[in-house]
């Protein structure tokens, strides 16, 4: 399943070269007792926070609450939104970026949680981490969001 989920992703890549979509995006930090849950998706390096695309029609906490049902067998409580976040793309590729799209991307908080572990076949594997202990390899805009959280800040708009 790894497999057609990596060849479904260069696709998409293909078409955000061509048509330089803007996507909406949510984000969820999930925080219990000093630790967060990150995910490791099937297409991609790293590890990150939960989430995805806004489908048409959800609000961005009906899309963090699918999301998060969908990539962890979660359910959450009370919502945070921490901030909104813009990543421009290059139609040209640098190493490491993405083709052609730019995101809008909503990062919320959630302390109160429950998730089973059972997901979706793009997640490959789901961990909890010390706040201050990542693994080396997660994902810059990930690291940088729990940097924020953990500092207090709220309320933020900026570059992914």
């Amino acid at each position: 399943m790894g497999a057609l989920h990596r060849l479904a992703f260069l696709g998409m890549r293909a078409w955000w070269h061509l048509r330089r979509p803007v996507t909406v995006g949510v984000v969820v930090l999930l925080v219990r007792d000093g630790r967060v849950l990150l995910v490791r998706q099937t297409y991609r390096r790293g590890w990150s926070a939960p989430g995805g695309g806004v489908r048409w029609g959800e609000t961005l906490e009906e899309a963090a609450r699918r999301e998060i049902a969908e990539e962890v067998g979660g359910r959450m409580g009370e919502l945070e939104l921490l901030g909104v976040y813009t990543g421009f793309r290059r139609p040209w590729l640098r190493p490491g970026e993405r083709a052609g799209k730019s995101d809008h991307v909503a990062v919320f908080a959630c302390e109160d949680f429950a998730f089973t572990g059972d997901h979706d076949g793009e997640i490959a594997e789901i961990a909890l981490f010390p706040l201050d202990a990542l693994p080396a390899d997660t994902r810059g805009g990930t690291a940088r969001r729990i940097a924020e959280y953990r500092a207090g800040r709220r309320g933020l708009f900026g570059p992914w």
